[in-house]
């Protein structure tokens, strides 16, 4: 069902945590100035710095019950950016912790006004950017679990094709359909100049797609955050629809 996660909230958490650490850990041995391959013009720094202020503006949608005024939060002087996600992530883990999943909070998307809404979103968002500062200090991208990357997946195609593109007024110029296929899990995207829009399907729904991209659960996962190219898929048909949905998913993540 959309607005579900696909795993406990609670491992959500657990997720969260561990890759903040393991983002920070790099972060601190790697230079700030190195360039983020998949984020032109951003550099490793500012990766860790962006992530920082996105947990305070979410801890400030929990305090004020709506969207913040000013998105953008900066170190304090003599602050690292390290120290400043640190600091992050510890008071937002203290917030999620407090709070049952269930428990209803302002979020942007209808589909999930909890508390669970933003541990499954901060999971994700330091998940993707911890591959972001992997890859700008010239390291191997370290393991995502099967069960987050199937999550992810959802997620991706649910919140941010689904719901944030229709939100910023970005739709496909071409109609059809791109099924997503791998862990035993099926999705179809639907897109065009009227309606943008995905769910999780059945396998025989999935078959009947324009195009049909398969993969390992975690090159899928990258696939659709842009953390990787065309190549790290399988593509079945004309490939249009799933260059189209690759596209748009990247202007809906940027």
């Amino acid at each position: 069902m959309a607005g579900q996660a696909m795993i406990d909230q609670g491992r959500l958490l657990d997720v969260l945590e561990a890759e903040g650490r393991l983002l920070a850990s790099v972060a601190h041995a790697a230079s700030g100035d190195a360039p983020v391959p998949h984020c032109p013009g951003w550099t490793l720094g500012e990766v860790v710095r962006h992530v920082g202020s996105v947990y305070r503006v979410t801890r400030g949608w929990l305090a004020e019950g709506r969207r913040p005024d000013h998105w953008q939060r900066d170190p304090a002087r003599e602050q690292t950016p390290a120290g400043f996600f640190e600091e992050g992530l510890r008071a937002l883990l203290g917030e999620l912790s407090a709070h049952r999943p269930g428990e209803r909070a302002a979020t942007w998307w209808p589909a999930d006004p909890t508390y669970g809404f933003w541990g499954r979103r901060m999971a994700h968002e330091t998940l993707i950017h911890r591959i972001d500062v992997e890859t700008a200090a010239g390291q191997d991208v370290s393991e995502i679990p099967e069960d987050v990357a199937l999550d992810g997946i959802d997620e991706a195609l649910a919140l941010w094709f689904g719901q944030k593109l229709p939100m910023l007024g970005l739709s496909g110029t071409k109609a059809g359909s791109v099924a997503v296929r791998t862990g035993g899990h099926s999705w179809l995207a639907r897109a065009g100049p009227g309606e943008t829009v995905a769910w999780r399907c059945s396998a025989e729904e999935a078959q009947r797609a324009d195009d049909i991209v398969t993969g390992k659960p975690a090159q899928v996962y990258r696939w659709l955050w842009g953390r990787a190219g065309p190549p790290a898929v399988l593509i079945r048909g004309e490939q249009d629809m799933a260059g189209q949905l690759w596209a748009l998913m990247r202007l809906a993540t940027r």
